[in-house]
């Protein structure tokens, strides 16, 4: 065999070996989620800072703040609220909206955010953005860009924005699980517009809930409170800001302080990033979060819960009642059981039993520890379900015909109809960070034309509102039968 022949016969062995590989990459890397391809937190080496437990007045914080100012931002809103003044008289002649004025309320807001990805999606807080019509970010070495919303989730109070570009500084993801109460903290937030600030602290408490997002959120948003607890500074620019451990790695999202007067006064609150991490991939790969129940009412065990109830101990979690035929009910929990351990985790909190359950998606197979009323402990494997009662999820075509500009949108049922003397029209369910939400429109609000055609099903009013790039006239109705009219840009 000739040398020639040779190297012909070695360079199909090599093809031959690389064809099934490049081919297996090729489609496992398109099979890829959004988020799989974009969020490179993960993939980032952290710096070699070590944590040797305890309070060491000689620990060194700079190796971990040089390695996160980089990635938080300085988030920047215009909010817009129109009001429009309708003209009878010109409704008369050329139809409903003819002639009417649009009146405008000029408002701005500023928080901070974090990179994540170094093609520019930024995880912040969604009421930094949820009435705004126009977003800017300002990156640490002070260049601008203007960012659009992927998706936002009240219950959470994490949103996501992207900005166009690429190379841009991510900050490396940690573990929420693995933080220790009296472990070292930094809170780094871009408050003020000028570069990164950086504070200090400890981890204060793990899986507060501070009944914060129940005041923010609308009737159909179920929040998920269970917050990392710090005694870093932060203040009111900081939220969307983030909390790093030692390392610099990203395990919180700053998102409230515990104080009357609007300063920091001793505490701070943020979103575990094991938490954020669900969510804004979620958000980056279908819109919306894919959320799972157990199906329970649920209660922390107290003194006087513990003797009522006769339970032996101030352990887990009581369930005061199963909703029928929900992930707990087809599992067989029962009324009065106590919920020990959400996997290998124990939970003693009903916050701390929501952030675990929120990290996972309907159709995620979870064994519970429970502790039935007789003292047997027993393991049961359920699957999650989602508010609706099914295991599968949402695919973005499906989230499509239902959701537009932040809000999903669902029939009048005929009660409704004959009520409002009306024989088409669609209702606003749940509402988020978007257009519709900064034009002051909120859930339970009807909207019965579009561009003066009537609006007869959801998927006619999602697809012209998803596709039109030029104006808009909605024809909207309150609860009560008011009728307005909404005129905006697309």
């Amino acid at each position: 065999m000739n040398y020639l022949s040779y190297l012909k016969i070695f360079g199909v062995g090599i093809l031959g070996g690389t064809l099934p590989f490049a081919t297996y990459f090729v489609i496992n890397y398109s099979q890829m989620k959004l988020s799989d391809q974009v969020i490179d937190g993960n993939r980032m080496n952290t710096l070699p800072v070590s944590f040797t437990g305890g309070i060491d007045p000689n620990i060194d914080f700079t190796a971990a703040s040089e390695n996160t100012i980089n990635s938080v931002v300085h988030v920047t809103t215009k909010v817009v609220q129109t009001t429009f003044q309708r003209d009878i008289f010109q409704e008369f002649f050329y139809g409903p909206g003819a002639g009417g004025r649009e009146f405008k309320q000029y408002g701005s807001g500023a928080g901070s955010g974090v990179i994540v990805s170094s093609e520019g999606y930024i995880v912040t807080n969604n009421h930094v953005i949820e009435n705004a019509s126009e977003i800017e970010v300002i990156l640490n070495d002070n260049s601008k860009y203007t960012a659009k919303i992927v998706g936002a989730d009240p219950a959470t109070d994490i949103a996501v924005l992207k900005i166009e570009g690429s190379g841009f500084k991510p900050i490396p993801l940690g573990n929420s699980d693995d933080l220790k109460i009296g472990e070292w903290v930094l809170a780094v937030g871009n408050p003020f517009n000028l570069t990164s600030t950086v504070t200090a602290g400890i981890v204060s408490a793990k899986a507060r809930n501070i009944n914060l997002l129940s005041e923010r959120s609308g009737k159909e948003v179920v929040p998920i409170e269970s917050f990392i607890q710090t005694d870093a500074a932060v203040n009111p620019g900081n939220s969307g800001g983030a909390l790093v451990n030692t390392r610099g790695e990203l395990v919180g999202i700053n998102t409230a302080i515990a104080s009357q007067t609007g300063s920091y006064s001793g505490y701070s609150f943020a979103v575990p990033v094991n938490l954020v991490q669900k969510v804004m991939r979620d958000l980056i790969d279908y819109g919306i979060v894919q959320r799972g129940y157990l199906g329970v009412q649920i209660a922390d065990i107290t003194q006087e819960v513990k003797e009522t109830n006769k339970l032996p101990n101030l352990k887990g979690v009581f369930v005061a009642k199963v909703i029928e035929d929900g992930s707990a009910d087809k599992a067989g929990l029962k009324d009065g059981d106590v919920i020990l351990k959400i996997g290998n985790k124990e939970v003693n909190s009903v916050a701390s039993l929501q952030e675990e359950i929120g990290k996972r998606r309907p159709g995620d197979k979870v064994s519970i520890t429970i502790r039935q009323k007789d003292g047997d402990e027993l393991i049961k494997e359920l699957i999650l379900r989602n508010k609706e009662g099914e295991t599968s999820l949402v695919s973005k075509e499906e989230i499509k015909k239902n959701a537009a500009l932040g809000a999903t949108f669902i029939e009048l049922n005929d009660k409704e109809k004959k009520e409002l003397n009306v024989s088409y029209g669609v209702k606003i369910k749940t509402l988020a960070a978007g257009k519709l939400k900064s034009l002051g429109l909120t859930e339970g609000t009807i909207i019965t034309k579009i561009n003066n055609e009537p609006v007869e099903s959801v998927e006619q009013l999602t697809t012209k509102l998803n596709g039109i790039n030029r104006g808009i006239l909605l024809e909207i109705m309150s609860e009560s039968g008011k009728k307005d009219y909404v005129g905006f840009g697309l």
